[in-house]
């Protein structure tokens, strides 16, 4: 599996899952549960994409900022996320940051699948497509354990 095949079937995930969470409600158990899945699916996704596929984007001068803009957004995730771990899950205030983080998840899969890839794959050489493939995914299963 390619590095762009590996990020597609972690993009399918965080979707949905992002799509779930927002249509939870009140302080329930499947609200926690579904929050919980999101935070590692979307800790453990950054690590590993970082490393293994922006990393390697930086260091090329026609993807470096494409990549540093990748690594922001995931930042600003964080950032959501912490806001949603300090929020009552009965609050209004907190279904709308979930409503925003789904937004930015969304926006930032949108730009990596239409704007990011396509620009990757003239950088990466078919051998690094393939081993930046599976070491993302083995990092991913590895950070996947660490944060669970």
């Amino acid at each position: 599996m390619n590095i762009f095949q590996a990020l597609r079937e972690d993009h399918k995930k965080q979707r949905q899952l992002a799509n779930a969470l927002v249509r939870t409600s009140g302080d329930s158990k499947e609200r926690h549960e579904l929050f919980g899945q999101l935070a590692a699916e979307l800790k453990s996704h950054a690590i590993a994409e970082e490393r293994h596929f922006y990393v390697p984007l930086i260091e090329a001068d026609e993807t470096q900022e494409m990549a540093r803009h990748g690594v922001a957004e995931h930042h600003e995730m964080d950032e959501l996320m912490e806001k949603l771990e300090s929020t009552d899950p009965s609050s209004p205030a907190w279904l709308a940051t979930a409503k925003e983080l789904r937004e930015l998840i969304h926006h930032h899969l949108d730009d990596e699948e239409k704007d990011f890839f396509p620009q990757a794959g003239d950088v990466l050489n078919p051998q690094e497509k393939t081993s930046l493939g599976g070491e993302f995914q083995e990092e991913k299963e590895e950070a996947l354990h660490e944060v669970q």
